[in-house]
């Protein structure tokens, strides 16, 4: 896009996610233009906005000052979930699009209060799953589409980090008002969220097993969680998240003609391979990493510009914090919870 026809963008949130992929991302997006940052830090808000070239830099008192710039037109919220709803529903007000990191909330309510307030106010709203333009994952939902691998039965998906006691990981991680949950929130939301994607349908009832065995670190939220998704169609997911592993994933799908492995899954930052075996006969693709995050941005700008609902919305988000919450739900109970999405 021409400069003048580029979306201005002001990044709320400068911590590791932003600082490592997002704001890297404005130099390979030719839609998109880095305009402000916002943070509580503001010596890291200013070497960061010299680093990526953003004009402006507001603390997070003067977010409202922000939301009044005529060169911010959208803004990508990349604060923990607990934080994300206000952020949202004043840029909203403001009228101003939204793009907002996964996991869309820390409850169901703030995310619904989130998507009501941008459909009020008539602005775009998406929620920055990546997977979505990501080329291995893409073509993995190729194939499913066109029935390469004939009904699928089975999923399997894991996502998994190791976050032992005492090292550097943020607080609010494990703060169940922050972050609404444990690695289900952080990381079992791409689980959900890929998988049902990739088949076009949602889970009607889920089943759950938790579990925290180092209570010095985790005792608000859980150190891991294996769940199950049952689906109108018969198709079964069994999904496991967890700070107890090695960093690791993958999504293997199982049809009555073939099936397909993708792994690694979800890292942004690493090769990925897609292989399987289809009416006896292996193959097997490679992938090189990719900016995905300059995807995702250039997408929204897209829509901005065309006036056109963004996949994956803001209902979308929503739409898992439910899956989510019944995962949970399950857990406490130990035993089987209906999925109601009104």
């Amino acid at each position: 896009m021409p400069p003048g026809k580029r979306v201005g963008y002001a990044v709320v949130g400068l911590g590791s996610i932003s600082q490592v992929a997002v704001l890297p991302a404005f130099a390979h997006s030719e839609g998109s233009d880095l305009v402000a940052v916002v943070s509580g830090d503001r010596a890291k808000a200013e070497k960061l906005a010299q680093q990526f070239a953003a004009r402006h830099v507001y603390s997070y008192r003067e977010y409202p000052d922000c939301l009044k710039n005529p060169a911010v037109e959208a803004v990508y919220i990349a604060t923990p979930p607990g934080e994300h709803e206000k952020y949202a529903v004043a840029a909203a007000k403001a009228g101003k699009h939204v793009l907002c990191e996964k996991p869309l909330a820390a409850t169901v309510q703030q995310g619904r209060k989130m998507v009501d307030a941008c459909r009020r106010s008539k602005v775009q709203f998406m929620t920055a799953y990546r997977k979505y333009f990501e080329p291995s994952t893409v073509t993995l939902k190729k194939m499913i589409s066109k029935g390469d691998l004939g009904r699928i039965d089975m999923i399997h998906t894991l996502f998994g980090e190791f976050r032992p006691f005492g090292d550097n990981s943020p607080a609010w991680l494990f703060s169940r008002e922050l972050c609404g949950g444990g690695p289900l929130m952080d990381l079992g939301v791409y689980c959900v969220n890929t998988c049902r994607w990739l088949v076009d349908e949602d889970p009607i009832a889920a089943d759950a097993t938790s579990w925290a065995r180092d209570r010095r670190r985790y005792k608000e939220v859980e150190e891991g969680i294996t769940f199950r998704l049952d689906f109108p169609s018969g198709l079964i997911l069994q999904g496991t998240a967890a700070y107890s592993s090695v960093f690791s994933s993958f999504v293997h799908v199982h049809g009555e003609k073939g099936w397909a492995a993708l792994s690694p899954a979800f890292a942004f930052e690493e090769e990925r391979r897609l292989s399987g075996k289809i009416g006896g006969q292996w193959f097997e693709n490679t992938f090189a990493p990719i900016d995905e995050f300059a995807l995702e941005l250039e997408a929204f700008a897209n829509c901005i510009r065309e006036c056109r609902k963004p996949e994956p919305d803001g209902a979308q988000g929503l739409r898992d914090l439910i899956i989510i919450d019944a995962i949970y739900s399950a857990a406490k109970k130990r035993g089987r919870v209906k999925i109601k999405y009104q």
